[in-house]
């Protein structure tokens, strides 16, 4: 059987002497799959992405992603598991405006030692297979919202993760913007890419991936996964 992307068993998150933000939370997701975690505001997703992105610790139960014991990684390692294994796409694209479209996304790669004349191949590579190759010497302040979070995630693909984050992707942008990016994440994920979104957005969540997870009250209280079987019999 193949080896899951994300395994968390019996996970719980409280912050101070409020009620757990999530609450023995175990999920698995395997290679290839589209995942939306929904849930309303305060219900737990963004505590489930923290710990999935290795930007919090869970009080009890394991967190693993990619074969790596993210709830045990120190300072150091996490930032180094999130540059290596993640690519994360933001609601507000977190772009460096006063950096071109290339520079933006290679950074990632600069990070993590790729030589200077590789990053700039596989950016404009990714670049191209996004639709905006042509704006690559543009500055993030001269494109529109959609234009910009194609940049973002050219940037969280840089590395060539195993798992692409993506959380309130579409919560910036118009209609027709969102509906573009959401096309983007289902092309993605066609090519074999295993995506999380995190929304509230239960369109998006239709459109663009095969399976649902619902969180309230930090805990999971469904998990959708007879979509994930017609996927699957689809390919």
């Amino acid at each position: 059987m193949t080896t899951p992307v994300i395994e968390l068993r019996e996970v719980s998150r409280r912050f101070d002497d409020g009620p757990p933000a999530l609450h023995g939370a175990s999920l698995t997701v395997r290679p290839g799959e589209a995942v939306a975690v929904l849930g309303p505001s305060g219900s737990g997703k963004s505590t489930l992405l923290n710990l999935i992105a290795g930007l919090d610790r869970p009080d009890t139960g394991t967190v693993t992603v990619d074969g790596v014991r993210v709830d045990q990684l120190g300072e150091a390692k996490s930032a180094l598991y999130r540059r290596s294994r993640i690519g994360m796409v933001f609601q507000f694209f977190n772009l460096l405006d006063d950096l071109t479209v290339t520079d933006n996304v290679v950074l990632p790669a600069r990070l993590a030692g790729m030589a200077r004349g590789e990053a700039d191949r596989r950016a404009a590579g990714l670049l191209e297979l996004l639709g905006i190759g042509r704006h690559a010497r543009s500055h993030p302040g001269r494109l529109s919202g959609g234009e910009r979070q194609r940049v973002a995630v050219a940037r969280a693909l840089m590395n060539r993760p195993a798992l692409l984050l993506a959380d309130e992707p579409t919560g910036a942008l118009d209609t027709t913007a969102g509906q573009d990016v959401s096309g983007l994440l289902t092309d993605l994920n066609a090519e074999g890419q295993t995506i999380v979104v995190v929304t509230h957005d239960l369109a998006l969540a239709r459109s663009c991936t095969n399976r649902t997870v619902h969180i309230a009250d930090g805990r999971i209280t469904e998990d959708d996964r007879s979509r994930t079987v017609v996927s699957e019999t689809a390919r």
